[in-house]
């Protein structure tokens, strides 16, 4: 069947709609009823979503390995566009150690879960958690030590979803199954974590600040054109199978991580001029995202 002009469009807005309107959602209520999303927050990150990773992962058809090549990918692309933008910090006049981390650490979980599955179906889905396991253990060890160089990554243990990601391993490569009633419960739990980061980042959209637009909107355009750069270089070596470079280029595109303002203001680190990064390239995102799913689809 040949596929027409018309049904890529119709499948970028199927795939696009259902992640803006619930955003919108969140956008709207925010406005009209000040909400607080730090309790909802921390609740997503303690229990859904390390749920949703130990939910993929304790899965009879996930084998990890069959996403070796694709973490490596999602590795490279991350560091690689750290390595490019770093000399154009002083040219645009920002430290790197405030621009830096929202142009390596997309948004992955809030973003990247629900399109990539959103566009290539439930099948996606672990891979999808891969990429997000990637781009997070990286964000809490080189992004944080980035940040601050005393930062004791040993307190990454004592993360739920550090937990969940290694209790997912070990069960990958067992050959136990969990039960039932087990198994619905803990899917249950984890499939209220992609809806739930969707309205917080609307929520979070409440609080845009145009007053540094510039650096925002540099932040919007090196963001995904960087990661972009770095997949596409990457493809000829790594030579990966056609869905799942797919599943790279969408990951290279995503806007900065919501997460960068809140670790910059834990670290006091200008978190005036990340806000205007993070929530412009959210904004602009939406140029990007449906020029590269027109491209992969």
């Amino acid at each position: 069947m040949e596929v027409t002009a018309w049904m890529v469009a119709d499948r970028i807005f199927q795939t696009i709609f259902p992640l803006l309107a619930i955003v919108l959602i969140g956008f709207v209520y925010a406005r009209k009823r000040p909400t607080d999303m730090s309790v909802a927050n921390k609740v997503n990150i303690d229990i859904f979503t390390p749920a949703l990773i130990f939910s993929v992962m304790s899965a009879e058809s996930f084998d990890l390995q069959n996403y070796y090549p694709l973490a490596f990918g999602a590795l490279v692309v991350i560091l690689a566009s750290g390595l490019l933008i770093w000399p154009v910090c002083r040219f645009i006049g920002v430290k790197p150690k405030t621009f830096l981390p929202p142009m390596m650490f997309s948004n992955s979980g809030n973003l990247g879960i629900p399109l990539i599955v959103l566009a290539f179906g439930e099948s996606a889905l672990p891979a999808a958690v891969v990429l997000f396991l990637v781009e997070n253990l990286l964000h809490f060890t080189l992004g944080l030590y980035i940040l601050d160089h005393k930062t004791r990554l040993l307190n990454l243990l004592r993360m739920p979803m550090i937990i969940a990601t290694l209790a997912g391993v070990a069960w990958s490569y067992s050959d136990m199954v969990l039960p039932p009633a087990l198994r619905t419960f803990v899917d249950m739990l984890g499939q209220i974590a992609i809806p739930l980061m969707l309205f917080a980042l609307g929520v979070r959209m409440t609080s845009i600040d145009f007053t540094h637009w510039k650096i925002g909107l540099w932040g919007a355009v090196l963001a995904p054109a960087s990661g972009l750069l770095v997949a596409l270089a990457l493809q000829p070596f790594l030579q990966l199978e056609p869905q799942h470079f797919a599943y790279l280029l969408l990951f290279a595109a995503l806007p900065p991580a919501v997460l960068n303002y809140m670790i910059s203001e834990r670290y006091n680190q200008e978190p005036h001029l990340v806000a205007a990064i993070v929530l412009i390239g959210n904004v602009g995102s939406l140029l990007f995202i449906p020029v590269v799913l027109a491209f992969t689809l």
